[in-house]
């Protein structure tokens, strides 16, 4: 695997970075890309989209980008705007797509939380276009809010969706989680790291440790990209 840094250019002038993971070969012959964007409370180091854009690219599944917003690539906490963070994802997906010397059959757009959130948004508006949507730890309701469900969007996305969702999110309550899964008109899977919270930790009473629960999610999206791009 061979990993490159890359500053992203934004239709403002800004820039963002980035993280590209490239595989050294790929055993499928299938050319896949994965863009990952991060959570409002973190950034594209986040231990989990690491792990899931570093060992997809390792076993050869997929050419990797994980990027900041602009609000992290500045230090601040508070998130960009909403059209701040949906022209971000543009641009990265433009960059991924344009400017990279790598080509790909197949484009599967993923987030954390927030970043998840605008990605799925994007998709469902025909704002961006992908194959396919990895969402970890889709932020289905504010915490202690669950009667303001952020679920309509989700019912127009016509793509393959995985939900990799831990069992003890205080924003995505897993029974209504699975009523709106049950009315969507797009193939999808869910996968549960049980004890996992909004950032996938678990109790150390669960007796597997923290890495462990980071491959497993990563070998669950790898089995996910193979049986459907």
């Amino acid at each position: 695997m061979k990993i490159e840094n890359v500053n992203i250019p934004l239709e403002d002038g800004e820039t963002v970075s980035g993280i590209v993971c490239v595989p050294e070969t790929i055993p499928d012959g299938k050319a896949r890309g994965l863009i990952v964007a991060h959570g409002a409370a973190n950034d594209m180091n986040e231990p989990m989209i690491a792990a899931v854009c570093e060992d997809l690219a390792e076993k050869g599944l997929a050419t990797t980008l994980r990027f900041n917003f602009s609000y992290r690539e500045k230090g601040k906490k508070s998130p960009d705007s909403q059209k701040k963070l949906e022209s971000t994802w543009k641009s990265a997906c433009e960059f991924f797509r344009e400017s990279l010397p790598y080509r790909f059959d197949t484009l599967i757009i993923a987030g954390k939380s927030m970043g998840g959130r605008v990605a799925s948004q994007l998709i469902a508006d025909n704002q961006m276009a992908a194959d396919g949507l990895l969402l970890l730890g889709y932020p289905l309701h504010a915490s202690g809010r669950k009667e303001r469900l952020r679920d309509e969007h989700l019912y127009d996305i016509r793509v393959p969706t995985l939900f990799i969702e831990g069992t003890r999110d205080t924003l995505c309550d897993l029974d209504l989680l699975q009523g709106v899964l049950e009315k969507l008109r797009c193939p999808w899977d869910i996968f549960k790291i049980e004890g996992g919270d909004h950032s996938f930790r678990v109790p150390e009473s669960i007796g597997i440790p923290q890495d462990e629960v980071f491959r497993r999610a990563a070998r669950k999206c790898g089995d996910w990209l193979r049986n459907n791009f």
